[in-house]
């Protein structure tokens, strides 16, 4: 006769025990909010290294829209997707140290006949309004016809008399080309979308 297998037995939990999974609700509570932190500051760092990045405007060439220390946010991704358009404010490598970051706004895109007559801007020969541009901000200056080259941008500053633009760098390579300023969000006056 075969003798049966004895049964497997549980542990025995004292009625007086807690399971050592249980932890303090102020401990567990705790744990959430810094793992909740920890990926809040993770996606906040991908959103500022790979999407939008805070920059300070320097200089008065794009007023009266941006003013000189004015805080805005750039979008990095967005002409992966989209195509940069004429009025577009762009920031940009300075073709002639690339340390340094202008921001214009686009005036010719490629292929485009851009000329100046005492400051009048005409855009395959059809004058471009401006409306972004008060008369105080105007110049009188002239630049003789010229073709937009191919993944190229013709670039001017709203503040045309003080503005160092294509007019004096020439037609900006899109591949300079990093960002679309998008936001503005200091000082608080000027907090909205830019145009």
């Amino acid at each position: 006769m075969e003798t049966p297998e004895p049964e497997a037995t549980l542990p025995k939990l004292d009625a007086g025990a807690q399971p050592a999974a249980d932890e303090p609700a102020s401990l567990r509570t705790l744990r959430t909010w810094m793992r909740d932190l920890f990926f809040s500051i993770l996606v906040t760092m991908f959103i500022i290294l790979f999407v939008y990045q805070p920059v300070k405007v320097e200089g008065g060439s794009m007023e009266p829209g941006l003013e000189d220390q004015e805080r805005i946010f750039i979008n990095k991704l967005v002409y992966h997707f989209e195509s940069i358009e004429r009025g577009d404010i762009v920031v940009f490598h300075y073709p002639r140290d690339t340390r340094k970051s202008f921001i214009k706004r686009v005036i010719g895109l490629p292929g485009d006949r851009i000329r100046i007559d005492f400051g009048r801007v005409f855009v395959n020969g059809v004058q471009l309004p401006e409306p972004y541009i008060p008369p105080d901000y105007q110049d009188v200056s002239s630049y003789p016809e010229s073709v937009v080259p191919v993944n190229a941008y013709f670039v001017l500053g709203d503040h045309r008399s003080m503005s160092r633009d294509s007019r004096e760098i020439g037609p900006i390579m899109r591949s300079f080309i990093y960002g679309k300023a998008v936001f503005g969000y200091w000082p608080v006056d000027k907090l909205g979308i830019l145009r």
